[in-house]
């Protein structure tokens, strides 16, 4: 009876010692990583967890190496203290968790013997992924920030076929127009085209046409001789500063008519005059022209001179609009989060399901930059603590426009389409080609046949609705 009494005694205690111990190793402001001689994990206190972001069921009584990655050139402190016995202090370690976030820990690791055999390792570590974020943060801002292909985010085939285009477009010097709204990320196009062409070593310029004066930007693209005008100098211009590398014009269609002829020139001669001067100077620059418009839309009002079009157009990259991508939408909110947790000094892992869903349902009319300044404004009015975007974290004004009711589009009953098809016997492929032929049908009707206003009103670009017309060989009489 004594003995039994004793028994439950000491497992009471060692109960008792068990929490004491657990909780001890939750307050300590260090993480604490134990394994047995496999690898396996035996102790994961609460500050490891914080550290890696990760919960215990995650790695608790799982192998080291089947939880977490390391670099090629590192490799575990733990494992290192199971195969080599050998006890380290101070060790820097880069590695990356289950959902492939990078963590920078100072490790102490020890090896525990047991009869002189290794039973295991147990790794006391302090966390300093915050000050290598600060630190790469400080190195970039100092560089001169170059983009290329792998910085555009998404894997949508509406964006892998552009950028498809966009990489055959390095293999030669021809103009490259590039077409998109605003937002959708036109100069990360034209950088990663000069970053991945033989052009590269040479100079990369970016001029916004619509950002000075006609008087200005002329002299500005071509350069001024002495006495040209009071306070004239001799002076480069862009093309000339651009001479053997990539000569960006933003907006080009925001140029007036007589200089986009004078423009054209240089295209085609590859020479330029500088204002006053009267000889001309030869000049290799690769032109790359952005447009916020349908280019047929500005050459039919005035706005892009046909020739000019044609010329700058040998190579023509259409970049599809957020609303025509949106499975790549989550992709982007991960890479701006990431931006900004190593910019402000946060912790933030992701979306509710509620902004999820509003995010889903937004037309995006700012696309990409709509949406990562729509992040960035959430987390500047995030709490510290807070891991999780709430749809309280939103701008007011995005909040706002969410809650106004939008133009309802024209009413299209799917009763009145089947029974206008008779008999169902075609498959549904099939149907959903009639549903969907008929449904634009019934917008262009009641827009009066406009390609745009219809375009806008099906959330669809005006390249996207002529594309689907085509094939569904819808024509306008």
């Amino acid at each position: 009876m004594k003995s039994v009494e004793h028994s439950k005694k000491t497992t009471d205690y060692l109960h008792y010692v068990n929490r004491m111990y657990q909780r001890i190793l939750d307050e300590v402001d260090v993480g604490v990583h134990a394994v047995d001689e496999t690898g396996r994990t035996i102790i994961y206190n609460k500050k490891m967890m914080q550290m890696e972001s990760m919960d215990s069921q995650d790695v608790m009584n799982k192998n080291l190496l089947d939880v977490f990655m390391f670099k090629e050139d590192q490799s575990s402190t733990l494992v290192k203290a199971l195969q080599e016995g050998k006890e380290t202090s101070n060790v820097k370690q880069t590695y990356f968790n289950n959902k492939g976030r990078e963590i920078t820990t100072i490790n102490n690791t020890i090896p525990i013997y047991a009869n002189n055999q290794i039973q295991g390792a147990v790794e006391i570590a302090r966390d300093v992924t915050r000050l290598e974020r600060l630190i790469k943060g400080n190195i970039n801002r100092k560089g001169t920030l170059r983009f290329t292909f792998d910085s555009i985010i998404g894997s949508s085939a509406a964006i892998t076929d552009v950028i498809e285009s966009a990489k055959r477009a390095t293999r030669t010097s021809s103009y490259v127009l590039i077409v998109g709204e605003t937002g959708t990320g036109k100069e990360l196009f034209a950088q990663s085209i000069h970053t991945g062409s033989n052009r590269f070593s040479g100079p990369y310029i970016s001029q916004n046409c619509a950002a000075l004066p006609d008087n200005l930007i002329e002299s500005l693209l071509f350069g001024t001789k002495r006495g040209a005008f009071t306070g004239a100098i001799d002076q480069p211009g862009l093309f000339e500063q651009a001479n053997g590398g990539t000569l960006l014009l933003d907006e080009i269609n925001s140029l007036n008519l007589n200089l986009q002829a004078k423009l054209l020139r240089v295209l085609q001669e590859k020479t330029i005059r500088r204002l006053g001067d009267t000889k001309d100077t030869p000049v290799d620059v690769r032109v790359i022209a952005n447009m916020n418009e349908d280019p047929i839309d500005a050459i039919t009002n005035n706005r892009l001179r046909k020739d000019l079009y044609y010329r700058l157009g040998v190579v023509t990259i259409f970049i599809p609009p957020l609303r025509e991508r949106k499975e790549d939408i989550l992709f982007l909110v991960q890479h701006f989060i990431e931006k900004y947790n190593e910019r402000f000094q946060m912790e933030v892992k992701g979306l509710s399901d509620e902004v999820k869903q509003s995010f889903e349902e937004n037309a995006w009319h700012g696309n990409v930059r709509e949406l990562e300044h729509i992040i960035e404004a959430a987390m500047n009015i995030m709490l510290d603590e807070e891991e999780i975007i709430m749809y309280s974290h939103l701008p007011f004004h995005y909040r706002n426009k969410m809650h106004v009711k939008e133009k309802a589009a024209p009413t299209f009953s799917i009763d009145i389409f089947l029974k206008d098809q008779g008999t169902i016997t075609a498959p549904l492929k099939k149907q959903m080609e009639l549903f969907e032929k008929s449904y634009i049908v019934s917008v262009l009707r009641k827009n009066e046949f406009n390609i745009s206003r219809s375009a806008s009103l099906l959330g669809l670009s005006r390249q996207s609705l002529q594309y689907r017309m085509k094939k569904l060989n819808i024509t306008i009489e």
